[in-house]
């Protein structure tokens, strides 16, 4: 409790640090809270201030000059979220009012991941929040939005579509503007949040905090060191290696043809020797994701998938589709501008998927890179890969999903012969080089037949379906 005091929190948030376990400040977050709430205002309160009356939030006083803009950049499982949760909830505490704070994330699991960050943390404040994502009913987000919670976590997708075509609430009083994984949502691509952020941009004010974070750090992160105002403070963890020193990295060298029996093998391995372990594997398309999840079934694995097009099977659509339109999967915030029941119970389908793994109803998560970012489910003892990232820091994404918080945990990438190019990449960024993971080859081979034809079933089966 001390250390975080000395760190400028108030004693009462410092105790409630402490009640969630959160002994001692991670490196980023020393780092990072004590220039966020750098600036001349009111030595911070002992106890939290009355919750309003009848749920109401007050207006905003005149407040004092606010405190620094912050970039932090920092390996995954390091801390980063409490690292903004913390000094938000501190400078909310001393003038109360809604929209204190607007988080924007890349997925829908994320944004919930952290809502119940500020929930818990922020608990003795009477705290309201307000998560707005895709997939759910927009008149109900609109409802909540317009009753001004202090904390909105939203996808930005989702929350533009919203300031489009609503005026029943505003942002212009907002106080923190928070971008986690933030490079995620900055850079340009398939899933491309610029024309969102333009108009959410639009509708915050120029006097605000900006705060920043991410796991990797890219070349438009970069720039905005030089473009931020607001004495703007960037800090990165001081490393060589870009991944945790308790995380086992490895690779197995296996051909394209044999590559599901090698998966097989290696999570009977697993569960025959550590019966408790939970398994993330990691696979490229939403396709892939399902055909696998069944076929791991036929095996009498207890396994769960989670992706973007969880509820098509169910409708009677397809699930081919290219790596172009599975990388949606990464964004996760657009949805149609009028949600059918249908989109409902997709995303009712994925949070009910993440809960059942966390709560090790099942062992095994099969999932695309909807969850490679962010997501805390410290119990991960073994991600699998079943393809290379084409991208380094996709790769540490993944790997960062076990080994958390202090804790042991080990990564295998299955690498194929026309991978090797890319593991030479993702070694020359993370600074390490993969150990090769042996296994009994004539044990793969023993089942091989058996499981191509299983593949092979599943993929008539999610076809037809």
């Amino acid at each position: 409790m001390a250390a975080f005091r000395a760190l400028g929190l108030a004693p009462w948030l410092a105790e409630q640090a402490r009640q969630v376990g959160l002994g001692r400040p991670t490196p980023v977050q020393a780092a990072c809270i004590p220039p966020v709430l750098q600036g001349e205002r009111p030595p911070p309160r002992a106890s939290p201030p009355a919750a309003p009356v009848n749920g109401r939030s007050r207006s905003p006083s005149l407040r004092p000059p606010a405190g620094r803009d912050c970039l932090g950049c920092a390996k995954t499982g390091s801390g980063k979220t409490a690292a903004f949760v913390l000094p938000v909830l501190q400078v909310l505490s001393e003038d109360p009012y809604g929209i204190f704070c607007l988080v924007l994330t890349p997925t829908r699991e994320l944004a919930y991941q952290i809502a119940e960050q500020f929930r818990v943390l922020g608990k003795p404040l009477g705290l309201k929040d307000c998560v707005v994502v895709g997939g759910l009913d927009m008149v109900a987000q609109a409802l909540e939005l317009s009753r001004k919670p202090h904390v909105v976590i939203a996808t930005p997708g989702r929350l533009a579509d919203h300031l489009r075509s609503s005026n029943t609430f505003s942002l212009k009083k907002l106080k923190f503007l928070v971008l986690d994984e933030a490079d995620r949502l900055l850079e340009q691509g398939c899933a491309d949040f610029t024309a969102d952020l333009e108009v959410i941009l639009e509708a915050v004010p120029a006097r605000r905090q900006t705060l920043l974070f991410s796991a990797t750090l890219t070349d438009t992160l970069n720039e905005l060191k030089g473009l931020a105002a607001n004495r703007p403070f960037f800090w990165e963890a001081a490393s060589e290696v870009r991944t945790v020193d308790e995380l086992d990295q490895r690779y197995l060298l296996v051909p394209e043809a044999i590559k599901d029996a090698y998966l097989v093998h290696l999570i009977q391995t697993f569960q025959d020797e550590h019966e408790d372990w939970s398994i993330i594997i990691f696979t490229k398309t939403c396709k892939d994701c399902q055909v696998l999840n069944m076929m791991l079934r036929k095996y009498s694995f207890r396994s769960v998938a989670l992706h973007s097009m969880m509820k098509q099977a169910s409708d009677g659509r397809s699930w081919e589709t290219d790596a172009s339109s599975c990388a949606g999967c990464l964004c996760g915030s657009r949805g149609p501008r009028r949600p059918s029941r249908r989109l409902f119970s997709s995303q009712r389908q994925r949070f009910a998927a993440l809960a059942k793994f966390k709560s090790s109803i099942f062992k095994i998560l099969i999932a695309t890179d909807v969850a490679a970012r962010g997501l805390d489910i410290p119990t991960v003892q073994v991600v699998i890969n079943h393809n290379t990232p084409g991208l380094p820091k996709i790769y540490i994404h993944r790997v960062g999903r076990t080994a958390r918080a202090g804790r042991k945990g080990i990564a295998i990438t299955l690498v194929t012969q026309y991978d090797i190019h890319l593991v030479h990449a993702i070694e020359e960024e993370i600074k390490l080089k993969l150990q090769e993971f042996s296994v009994e080859e004539q044990a793969v081979l023993d089942i091989f037949t058996q499981v191509n034809v299983t593949r092979r079933e599943c993929e008539i089966v999610s076809v037809q379906t």
